[in-house]
């Protein structure tokens, strides 16, 4: 009979490319007991799952792909079992686990969390750096609860995402830069500067490069970063001028760098609230979300939040 560490081990493999030392440390296990586990799992099904090359995997046949499907939903389905305890045991305590950017992080939850933590003082919280794609991924797997992010979140078929706010790309300059007093830069004008911004897939950057490539003019773009901070510290080294967002950009005393707004040249941007959909929560789950965008009711986040796609007919049998 198929049981859990079996479909465990397949989606692992999938996860870890075939590597089954890798599979092995995942899962706190030996190698020698994968292979097992593999081999019995074939056996019962009477079909062969990898791919291989004598003793190596290399991919995964077609059942072994069909497999993998079933396995994902019901190791899903059972992280939700698991979690029926907690959540009716303890709903004022707990760990709220936020995946998100470091401009995020810096800029935009401070209060947000401090207000979450006047409501929710035996809640620990957890922040998890990192990429829209690494986001995306602590989700999916079940490291996070929260994720926030411009990229990516909106419209990934696992997630469900929430608008929190829409921001603006600003121009951060050394004072007294040529720039400072010049109304409405053009983008043809901020090519002839060195620039310094996001890194491609992150905070907006897709805005900026979609904007230089519809006016047909080529940025020279020196320094692509991930962290809001770190583009300030060159801006400030005088290597060139930032592209950032604006509320990574607010007055600070005696600063050496002064903001250019430039609306008029890139798109708003919208900071999104991802949650795995179909996922159960805490109700501060939903009450996090409602201090971020005071328009949505926890009773409208969790009724979305909740709501399922229709399932593929291929994943209706059972094994």
């Amino acid at each position: 009979m198929v049981n859990f560490q079996q479909l465990k081990i397949i989606k692992e493999a999938a996860r870890c490319e075939f590597n089954l030392t890798e599979v092995a440390a995942a899962l706190f296990t030996s190698q020698s007991g994968v292979s097992r586990h593999i081999r019995d799992l074939e056996d019962e099904l009477g079909v062969e799952i990898f791919i291989r090359r004598g003793k190596r995997l290399l991919g995964m046949t077609e059942p072994g792909k069909a497999l993998l499907t079933i396995a994902e939903r019901i190791l899903d389905e059972a992280s939700k079992v698991r979690r029926l305890a907690d959540l009716f045991t303890s709903e004022t305590s707990g760990v709220l686990t936020i995946a998100t950017t470091h401009t995020q992080a810096r800029y935009s939850l401070p209060k947000v969390i401090k207000a979450f933590r006047a409501l929710y003082p035996q809640v620990r919280l957890e922040l998890n750096q990192g990429t829209p794609q690494e986001i995306v991924s602590m989700l999916q797997n079940g490291q996070a609860d929260i994720g926030i992010a411009s990229e990516q979140l909106e419209n990934h078929p696992s997630l469900v995402a929430f608008p929190w706010f829409n921001w603006h790309h600003v121009l951060l300059i050394p004072k007294g830069h040529e720039l400072e007093h010049q109304p409405a830069p053009s983008l043809a004008t901020l090519s002839r500067y060195p620039l310094i911004t996001y890194r491609q897939g992150l905070t907006g950057r897709s805005r900026v490069d979609r904007a230089f490539s519809a006016a047909s003019v080529q940025a020279d773009i020196i320094l692509s970063a991930q962290d809001s901070d770190v583009v300030k510290t060159y801006v400030e080294l005088g290597l060139g001028i930032g592209i950032l967002a604006d509320h990574a950009c607010q007055p600070e005393p005696n600063s050496a760098l002064t903001r250019v707004e430039v609306r008029h040249l890139f798109d708003a941007s919208t900071v999104w609230l991802g949650l795995k959909r179909g996922q159960l929560q805490r109700d501060f789950v939903w009450h996090f979300i409602e201090l971020c965008n005071a328009n949505l009711s926890p009773a409208e986040i969790k009724r979305e939040a909740l709501a399922m796609n229709k399932p593929d007919s291929a994943l209706d049998f059972q094994i």
